[in-house]
């Protein structure tokens, strides 16, 4: 304090504060410009902290990058979308395919947010978890699995399969129990995403793999097609938000990020 008073002293070329007594007082200076100095103050820490009580969302323009595949917009998009557009109705979303998990987009700033199961994106990511959930495996209305009450290894086996690009995990885990039981899993075709694969097992005799999360969103599709657990058991996983720490404390950011997790546990439950 001593040297900070020393510093002002020297720019103001006043005093500032004098003893008188045992006291400490202002000197006629300070006191002229203690309002306007706590009108400064407080402004550098609204700058320096900024609230999201502070912003004035009917007027706020800013568009925000989000990372995330295609099921995650088909699922959340339409609510999101919805909530951000009430408050902010001049917030724009960009919403783009994640080809891959890199977090050089997060840290390039190219990207506001990413959504996705947790690999390897640095240390200094942050992440929030979004809600829990596992594969089932799905067949159109009609198809013979639908009448099983407990589809076997063999009964799975036994047709043609859709797959996706993700779940490299869960997937390899399931491929090895299929081998391990003498039998193989035949991979007819090879789609780019939960809806197109959707899509091709409704109109054929092929199993999809699909995810709980995705099933529960598509609630009109869903009377086409039934679904059953797994004949083994596989890990679950967690869905979860990203950003890097530079937007940790940005209030549009924050604001973003409760929305998100609002509109995910309002379909899915964590």
């Amino acid at each position: 304090m001593s040297r900070a008073l020393t510093r002002l002293r020297a720019a103001t070329g006043d005093p500032l504060l004098v003893r008188a007594g045992r006291h400490m007082v202002l000197t006629p200076y300070a006191e002229e410009i203690s309002e306007q100095t706590q009108k400064i103050v407080h402004d550098a820490r609204s700058l320096l902290r900024p609230s999201p009580a502070a912003l004035d969302f009917s007027t706020l323009r800013r568009t925000l990058a989000i990372r995330v595949n295609e099921a995650f917009v088909e699922a959340f998009g339409a609510s999101l979308i919805a909530e951000v557009t009430a408050l902010a109705p001049h917030v724009r979303l960009h919403f783009s395919s994640k080809l891959e998990k890199n977090a050089e987009y997060l840290r390039n700033g190219s990207a506001d947010l990413e959504s996705g199961v947790l690999e390897e994106m640095g240390p200094e990511v942050r992440v929030q978890a979004l809600f829990r959930d596992h594969f089932l495996g799905v067949v159109r209305k009609g198809h013979p699995l639908e009448t099983k009450q407990e589809v076997t290894m063999e009964q799975y086996a036994a047709f043609g399969h859709v797959a996706t690009p993700y779940g490299r995990q869960i997937v390899g885990a399931l491929e090895a129990a299929v081998a391990l039981a003498g039998l193989e899993r035949t991979i007819v075709a090879i789609v780019p995403s939960f809806p197109a694969a959707l899509a091709v097992a409704r109109e054929s005799d092929l199993v999809a793999l699909l995810p709980l999360s995705f099933m529960n969103t598509y609630n009109a599709v869903s009377a086409s097609v039934c679904s059953f657990e797994l004949p083994v058991a596989t890990d679950g996983f967690t869905v979860s938000q990203m950003w890097h720490p530079r937007l940790e404390n940005d209030p549009v950011h924050r604001w973003l990020r409760q929305l998100v997790v609002r509109v995910c546990r309002q379909l899915v439950p964590l």
